[in-house]
């Protein structure tokens, strides 16, 4: 599924990666424990968290992860923002829980990565 019909799906906020929405998502993954995001081995993966900050973005670019979902409604600063454009990673805002965002998701047909 195309990252942009899955963001429209979940009510959510493009904030950056705009040039990426048209990539395919295959497989998903839900965490706030940057360093269970640290053993995921496969590329291309979209990250479901509500951890919003700086440490999160670094923490998907060390392990190749090019799109971000920040539910329970965390809104992106412009720090993350900045990091996460340098970095070319989709990051979109959802207002929903991750136990949801995730339920939808895996609805869509999206794999779980475990």
């Amino acid at each position: 599924m195309k990252l942009s019909e899955l963001t429209s799906k979940i009510e959510g906020k493009v904030i950056t990666g705009h040039s990426l929405l048209e990539n395919e998502v295959e497989y998903a993954f839900a965490s706030d424990l940057m360093s269970d995001v640290l053993t995921v081995d496969k590329e291309d993966i979209l990250l479901i968290t509500g951890l919003n900050n700086l440490q999160t973005i670094r923490t998907a670019e060390m392990a190749e992860i090019r799109f971000i979902i920040f539910a329970r409604n965390k809104k992106v600063n412009c720090d993350i923002k900045e990091l996460a454009e340098e970095n070319n990673i989709a990051v979109i805002e959802c207002p929903w829980s991750v136990f949801k965002t995730s339920g939808v998701i895996y609805q869509l047909g999206i794999k779980p990565l475990f």
